[in-house]
């Protein structure tokens, strides 16, 4: 027999999905904008017409932003940009994309103070639109979803289980090897009834299919045409009619008229079946080749990590984007204590004589025991500091997003000098070399700081695009030299005194990635193009290239730098792959694949083991 209950709990899931059934079928508009690079130019007064031009349209029920909110994720372009949204009279939805993530000055966190979320889930008219961040987060990679944001999506469709609602995904990037867990939000979704996904990034309005979900790319904000005269430099965004299971684009110029048509998506339960084309995931039978090479431990964090390992003696230490510090044994990967920040990390940590240093994007830099995580100083700034310490004797050098680059008593915390003359953001890790301290901004500077007082020694400034900055690269030194390569895809020797170019060359095409040998003989650089390892005589007054060795990574952006123990030279990937090249036959050693996202950095640990960390919060251990 069945119960009251039951038979009341049925009644109610029948009126709740029959008045689903009518707000699906009720017709409904809403504004689809998208990269509006507020700082770029005209940015701002595009944004202003295109916000003027949907408060006077009464059909627009609200407004879905799909990214690049800002050109370069500055504090000033975020408020801008919330200040020009606010004058919406409607509702409006927003998530980051790679431009508010990667050149971000607070460390991504001011996207979260501004807007409240970098992530939404909201019930429209009987749909269910969520919308993720991608990220690449601090980093020059394929963008990724964070991990915390793959849990809010898990638990959303969890909670939606029950209500059944449509689903429209809404993220910054298209569903493909763009992003480099795509795969797990194509899992997710295609478990319940994923009916679309808007997105931006191209700057264009095109219709894609991923894995049998249509898609609908709009076009940026920005005005198209800037050979036109001002009067006809229009701005323009997509309106969105949902009427008769479809979802009906047409791109709108701001102030002036509607065009017809251009896209219509239909919306139904796709019901994916088996035979639906599917891209092919990520591939580890590489890792079956070298039986050599084999995974001691993992340990996986519930965030990403945008930091490295170091290591000292037995116990090794990382930071992720919870603000946690935690200390593992090396030998298992057992955690031994975690110190909790108020701010997201991308710091690499620095250890001296058991102390742990490191910087968060909670205004500080924290002096911990390396035994205990106890912390033993605390110094506070007046922005994040995302910038890796570098120690020598007492003082440990970092720089911060305030403009100011600090050296301080690593055992006291107290200040030693600060330069507060630094353009933009620092977040490299800086290089303490004979008399001076070297590090880049993404100001398009370059700075020679003598060590002992802070007084600028030198700069090096290049004009263009600030996100050609040599501000990710972690300098080297060697014979007087100090070598750095930037986004620019210029490889570039300063003379270490003077500051002088002994030379700059584009011969190979590299981009941040960059190592030394221990001996200082040989610089290693990674070549965008294809990933491959060259090596440079770092003796020679131009680039002489001593030999060079095919990867098989491919095209490669991470900033990754180049570390060697023995023999080996460990060359990180965007994709997870470790290549590991001797460099005395000049020959790939073995290739392991550990993840799918950006290795951070390779720590060698002991003769024949590597400690790793991933974007997509793993820290690994290698045995090879």
């Amino acid at each position: 027999m069945i119960s009251l209950h039951n038979l009341l709990k049925t009644f109610l899931l029948a009126v709740l999905f029959f008045q689903y059934s009518i707000a699906q079928n009720k017709p409904f508009t809403f504004a689809h904008i998208t990269d509006t690079h507020i700082g770029s130019e005209n940015a701002a007064e595009d944004l202003e017409m295109s916000v003027k031009d949907i408060n006077n349209n009464s059909d627009i029920e609200f407004v879905i932003h799909t990214g690049d909110v800002t050109e370069f994720g500055s504090d000033e372009e975020l408020y801008t940009a919330k200040k020009i949204l606010d004058k919406l009279k409607k509702p409006y939805y927003i998530v980051p994309g790679n431009h508010d993530a990667k050149w971000s000055e607070s460390g991504c966190n001011t996207f979260l103070k501004v807007f409240k979320s970098e992530c939404f889930a909201v019930e429209k008219n009987g749909f269910l639109f969520i919308g993720l961040a991608s990220g690449p987060n601090m980093r020059m990679s394929p963008g990724q979803i964070p991990r915390e944001h793959l849990e809010f999506l898990q638990n959303e469709l969890k909670k939606n289980q029950a209500r059944k609602l449509p689903l429209i995904s809404v993220n910054h990037y298209p569903l493909d090897s763009g992003l480099n867990n795509w795969y797990e939000v194509i899992d997710q979704l295609k478990k319940q009834n994923i009916q679309a996904h808007l997105m931006g990034h191209g700057h264009s309005n095109k219709v894609y299919n991923f894995e049998g979900i249509p898609a609908v790319m709009g076009r940026s904000n920005l005005r198209a045409d800037k050979t036109k005269e001002p009067k006809d430099q229009i701005a323009a965004y997509n309106i969105v009619r949902v009427e008769n299971n479809k979802m009906i684009y047409s791109e709108r110029k701001a102030g002036k008229e509607t065009s017809a048509p251009w896209a219509t998506i239909e919306l139904k339960d796709h019901s994916f079946s088996k035979d639906t084309a599917i891209y092919k995931r990520p591939d580890y039978s590489i890792n079956l080749k070298y039986p050599n090479v084999q995974v001691v431990w993992t340990n996986q964090f519930s965030s990403d990590i945008g930091s490295g390992v170091v290591l000292s003696g037995s116990i090794a230490v990382t930071a992720n984007t919870k603000g946690e510090i935690t200390a593992l044994k090396a030998d298992t990967g057992k955690k031994l204590w975690t110190y909790k920040t108020k701010g997201k990390i991308f710091s690499i940590p620095a250890i001296e004589n058991n102390i742990v240093i490191v910087g968060s994007s909670d205004n500080s830099i924290y002096g911990l025991k390396l035994v205990t995580g106890k912390k033993i100083w605390k110094f506070t700034t007046k922005k994040s500091v995302l910038g890796s310490p570098a120690i020598e004797n007492d003082n440990v050098f970092i720089g911060g997003s305030d403009g100011i680059f600090r050296a301080l008593n690593y055992k006291t915390g107290k200040l030693i000098w600060q330069y507060n003359d630094v353009s933009n953001f620092v977040e490299c890790r800086p290089l303490v070399f004979q008399e001076n301290v070297y590090f880049g901004s993404w100001g398009n500077s370059f700075y020679a700081l003598n060590k002992n007082t802070g007084k600028l020694v030198w700069r090096s400034e290049k004009s263009g695009s600030r996100m050609l900055s040599p501000a990710a690269v972690f300098p080297v030194g060697s014979f007087n030299k100090v070598f750095i390569v930037a986004p620019d895809r210029f490889m570039t020797a300063f003379d270490s005194k003077s500051g002088k170019e002994i030379y700059r060359s584009k011969e190979v095409s590299c981009r941040e990635s960059i190592g030394i040998s221990k001996d200082g003989m040989i610089i290693y650089i990674k070549s965008m193009s294809d990933g491959s390892l060259t090596a440079i005589d770092a003796q020679s007054e131009t680039q002489k290239i001593l030999w060079n060795v095919d990867t098989e990574l491919g095209y490669e952006i991470a900033p990754s730098p180049i570390t060697e123990s023995g023999n080996l030279v460990f060359v990180p990937g965007q994709n997870g792959l470790i290549c590991a090249v001797n460099k005395d036959s000049q020959k790939v050693e073995w290739r392991y694949k550990v993840s799918n996202t950006l290795i951070n950095a390779v720590t060698p640990f002991g003769t024949d083991k590597i400690l790793i960390s991933t974007m997509d919060g793993k820290v690994i251990c290698l045995k090879y």
